[in-house]
């Protein structure tokens, strides 16, 4: 019970700690990691314009489906095999995969530019403010502060591909496809902050391969927007749906 009060008097006391000055202080993150951090962050956004390419081209030819998603795990499999002084490869590999991926949700975006195109635009613009404020919260915070919740969460994923499993099987009703999408929503925001803070911890000790971490944070962020764009979608067809009630 002690040990439960003193971590929790350790975190509230973290918190009130924090100040503006706090949201600048990135002296714990060496040069060469902040260097390698930049790295990161700017082959995902490389990734993210290639997985955009990717979802327009399904839009325009309509080459989403199974086959891209084989593609997709195919260029993954790959990248991860590849060493890793051959960087110009690599980061083929990784566009690649991002290309195949925005093909893969492509009839999912398909579907929301043809339903209401803001929401598309309300989905990426929400996913990517989440994923900034939890990985500027992950930097900011202290080292390896966050890092025990990936245990958590890895139980909490294999949760959620059991319950995807048994729904495929005995079919699911929609309350599990509900909790499935909010459950799977909280967990890959904890893997935004966990893998962010890997992602450091590693750098810290000399694992520069910015490309596999860009990767890792381009699931997570695919991950998050999916499953925003699918709430999203879902509220705004209830709400079409009480609407034409309402008039009939």
């Amino acid at each position: 019970m002690d040990s439960f009060t003193s971590f929790f008097d350790a975190q509230s006391s973290s918190r009130n700690s924090w100040s503006y000055d706090s949201l600048k202080n990135f002296r714990q993150i060496s040069p060469v990691v902040q260097t390698h951090l930049k790295q990161v962050y700017l082959s995902l956004c490389c990734a993210l314009v290639a997985s955009a390419v990717g979802a327009y081209l399904h839009i325009l030819w309509n080459i989403g489906g199974f086959l891209t998603t084989l593609g997709c795990m195919g260029s993954i499999i790959w990248l991860l095999s590849t060493p890793p002084y051959e960087e110009q490869k690599r980061v083929s590999l990784l566009m690649a995969a991002a290309l195949f991926e925005g093909a893969s949700i492509g009839p999912l975006i398909e579907l929301a530019v043809d339903f209401d195109s803001s929401i598309l635009v309300s989905a990426f613009v929400g996913c990517a403010v989440a994923f900034g404020c939890f990985s500027a919260a992950a930097m900011i915070a202290r080292r390896r502060e966050y890092l025990y919740l990936g245990a958590l969460l890895s139980s909490g994923l294999s949760i959620l591909f059991w319950l995807h499993f048994a729904s495929s099987i005995f079919g699911g009703s929609m309350a599990l496809f509900k909790f499935e999408l909010y459950f799977g929503l909280l967990v890959f925001v904890g893997y935004i902050v966990v893998d962010t803070q890997d992602i450091i911890e590693k750098a810290h000790f000399g694992d520069l391969d910015y490309v596999k971490h860009a990767l890792t944070l381009f699931t997570d962020f695919v991950a998050v927007f999916v499953r925003i764009l699918i709430i999203m979608l879902k509220n705004a067809s209830e709400k079409e749906e009480k609407k034409k009630k309402r008039r009939n």
